[in-house]
């Protein structure tokens, strides 16, 4: 058992007793809040036009990860892309991984973002954003779904915004305590961990702050049968540490200038080696005892630091929000074998923003049956990425990127329920790649696929125009529609053209951007205790961005055929009782590719999109009981359904990199919470309550060895929680 278990167990021990507590409140940079009832519609305020407003008055979909919702899921696991996963409609499943490969907003890469900040590279989709964060700091999560021309390069499939907290108190000092011990119900031997998280809050004159701390380790994975869950980017045996400081001063009644920090490393210290699966037997993938090559995978580091200024009641009433930030994150990926030059590689993914962003909003008309606002500014963005190897070598050399988007946005309300959203945003980008050398790439065998050769670099350039619009009417809470059109933007994974270039110049590789168009009908309907909402939507883009395998070389290219992706969501709650509610979702998406560049989707050498893209249908269920004050039950269901769109490969007899098929598996996770006194609330967790036997569904689709492993077996994790 490793080191930080012990203190927790001591911690538990000191803490559970009686304390002053406050309580802390959160908002953001534009005073985004809560309220009281977060599961309410009409209550909860999001950002997804980039300012403050009822949710009800957004034309399209979008869920909203309350604090309470993610305290209860932390209970269970902390894992970001777990929780994304069991919460959000049309969100791919997790890979119980520290890579989200996969694992997108119907069918089609987001940005991720933390306060507005982006973690996303879409230069080099290194597909390790998620992580970016502790939830342990976050008062919500907003998820908005659909290509979005409101934030611009990356967003084609929506964004993921972690709202981070601030304190709305009275009281100098404040803080609170969490400590939580994990592992495996299987078979407990070594598979012990924990985490704590030191949370300090308070408001002192004008000055406010909250400071957070926290440290977690996990032990080994095990899976239904007690063996060693496949270590390749597993999260068992991973370090985590994130800090994290928020500093804010008002000094007067409409302003706020505030101050963000937050670091976060994730790192894998595993003790074993990787025993590869056999993907045509359904031999799973484990590991023995050793040292494993290369680097520990994960997060090595990710520094944010982020400088706002909002002052509202300037001219016209005009309020602004002006922003600096930086971002610095290096990710550690696994060890390739004998693929590069005849010899193992590791690489790095490094990603350096720095950016600035002007925001104001304008009051245009304000009466009893019309209001009107129009919002504008301008973004600004300069993104250095590259991904070398380990040892110094150049694999993707350093793409430099300028983004410059001025953009406006214009509500018009009509007598209070007709709402008209509509906007346009401009894209002016340049990237500057220098003359580099390819790496030679070689097979098993030791052959060469590719050779190695010198490529001359040069400037890309990208202009574009992205327009949205859309209607809600709001006059019944039975049938509230809306319909929305939206596009988004987003430079393809260049890094990934330019490491596997076939030809001496970068202006011979087809690198253009993709511009996705999305339309999206739904409702949402409130009725007494119950909500529902639906939401139908079609997403096209004239170039494509899937990442195909090609199993003659054991490649990853990327295929830039027309894509069509549709589906729809379904998604329920109902409130018997102060004390019962229960709720589901379903969520479908399907995506397809356009191989003879026709128009059309259902010709017979046109494709299906592979499961890098689009996920097996998913169904959610929960119940959450309170049959005393201070006790809070849980229920969580997702349900992962089958998908099969590929044959097997004639030569091989199994089915290529990203198209095996996905078979169904139904899990359900079990929360406890009980409040000792008005301070102090000690919470249990089960992780795969029934201990489902199951592989991932990324371990399915993937077909990739290394990564064929099960899912985790039965786990718990137990926690008590204590203010001050």
């Amino acid at each position: 058992m490793k080191c930080i278990p012990s203190v927790l167990l001591c911690c538990l021990l000191f803490y559970c007793s009686t304390v002053t507590a406050q309580v802390i409140k959160a908002d953001t940079t534009s005073r985004i809040r809560t309220m009281a009832n977060a599961d309410t519609l009409s209550d909860v305020i999001v950002s997804a036009s980039r300012r403050p407003e009822n949710i009800r008055n957004i034309a399209a979909s979008v869920t909203v990860i309350p604090r309470h919702k993610l305290e209860t899921e932390m209970a269970i696991n902390p894992d970001l892309t777990a929780i994304l996963a069991n919460q959000v409609p049309g969100y791919a499943p997790t890979a119980q991984s520290g890579s989200n490969v996969g694992q997108n907003l119907r069918g089609r890469p987001m940005l991720v973002m933390v306060d507005g900040v982006s973690q996303s590279s879409p230069l080099r989709n290194a597909e390790v954003d998620l992580r970016s964060i502790d939830p342990a700091v976050l008062q919500q999560i907003e998820v908005v779904k659909g290509a979005t021309a409101i934030y611009g390069n990356g967003a084609a499939g929506g964004l993921v915004n972690y709202v981070t907290m601030v304190p709305d108190t009275t009281t100098a000092f404040g803080g609170k305590t969490d400590v939580q011990l994990n592992g495996s119900l299987v078979k407990v031997k070594n598979s012990v961990g924990g985490r704590i998280n030191q949370l300090f809050y308070g408001k002192v004159g004008k000055f406010d702050y909250v400071v957070s701390g926290t440290a977690e380790q996990t032990g080994e994975y095990k899976d239904a049968k007690g063996d060693l869950v496949g270590p390749n980017y597993s999260l068992g045996e991973t370090d985590t540490y994130n800090a994290f400081a928020k500093l804010g001063f008002e000094p007067g009644r409409n302003q706020r200038l505030q101050l963000v920090y937050n670091y976060y490393s994730s790192l894998q210290h595993s003790n074993y080696t990787l025993v590869n699966g056999n993907l045509a037997t359904g031999q799973k993938a484990t590991g023995v005892l050793g040292k494993p090559l290369g680097e520990p995978t994960g997060a090595q580091y990710n520094h944010n630091l982020h400088l706002s200024y909002r002052v509202d009641n300037l001219f016209l009433h005009t309020s602004l929000i002006a922003d600096v930030y930086y971002e610095k994150r290096e990710d550690v990926f696994y060890v390739s074998l004998g693929r590069f030059d005849g010899g193992d590689g590791q690489s790095l993914a490094n990603n350096d923003k720095k950016g600035a962003r002007l925001f104001l909003q304008t009051p245009v008309i304000n009466s009893p049956s019309l209001k009107a606002n129009l919002a504008y500014g301008v973004d600004y963005l300069r993104d250095k990425t590259s991904q070398p190897l380990v040892d110094g070598r150049v694999w993707v050399p350093t793409m430099d990127m300028t983004n410059l988007a001025p953009f406006a946005q214009a509500d018009l309300t009509i007598v209070q329920n007709l709402v008209f959203k509509t906007g346009f945003r401009f894209e002016d980008v340049r990237i500057d790649v220098d003359d580099y050398q390819t790496l030679r790439i070689t097979n098993a065998s030791g052959a060469t696929v590719t050779p190695s050769f010198m490529v001359k670099g040069g400037t890309l350039k990208y202009n574009t125009g992205l327009f949205n619009a859309g209607l809600k009417y709001n006059r019944f809470e039975l049938f509230s529609p809306f319909i929305s059109f939206s596009q988004g933007f987003s430079v393809m994974d260049i890094g990934l053209a330019l490491r596997d270039a076939k030809v001496n110049s970068i202006d011979k590789i087809n690198t253009d951007a993709v511009k996705v168009n999305n339309f999206e009908i739904g409702f949402d309907s409130r009725y007494k205790g119950l909500q529902f909402t639906a939401a139908a939507y079609r997403s096209t883009s004239k170039l494509g961005i899937e990442v195909i395998y090609d199993p003659a070389t054991g490649l990853f290219n990327t295929a830039r055929s027309p894509e069509l992706v549709y589906g729809f969501e379904l998604a329920a709650a109902y409130r018997f009782n102060r004390t019962l509610t229960v709720g589901g979702s379903y969520s479908y998406t399907e995506g397809k590719r356009d191989i003879n560049n026709n128009g059309k989707y259902n010709d017979d050498v046109d494709l299906y999109m592979n499961g890098r893209r689009i996920a097996a249908p998913k169904a959610t269920g929960n119940v959450t009981w309170t049959p005393l004050q201070a006790l809070d039950l849980m229920l969580n269901y997702t349900g992962i359904m089958n998908r099969e769109r590929f044959a097997k490969n004639s030569t091989t007899g199994i089915y290529n990199g990203n198209e095996g098929a996905v078979k169904a598996y139904n899990l359900f996770n079990f929360a406890a919470s009980y409040k000792v006194n008005k301070n102090t609330r000690l919470s249990v967790g089960i992780e795969n309550l029934f201990n489902e036997d199951y592989f991932p569904a990324r371990a399915k689709w993937f077909m990739q060895p290394g990564f064929y492993s099960k899912g985790r077996g039965t786990a718990f994790a137990v926690g008590v929680s204590v203010r001050y």
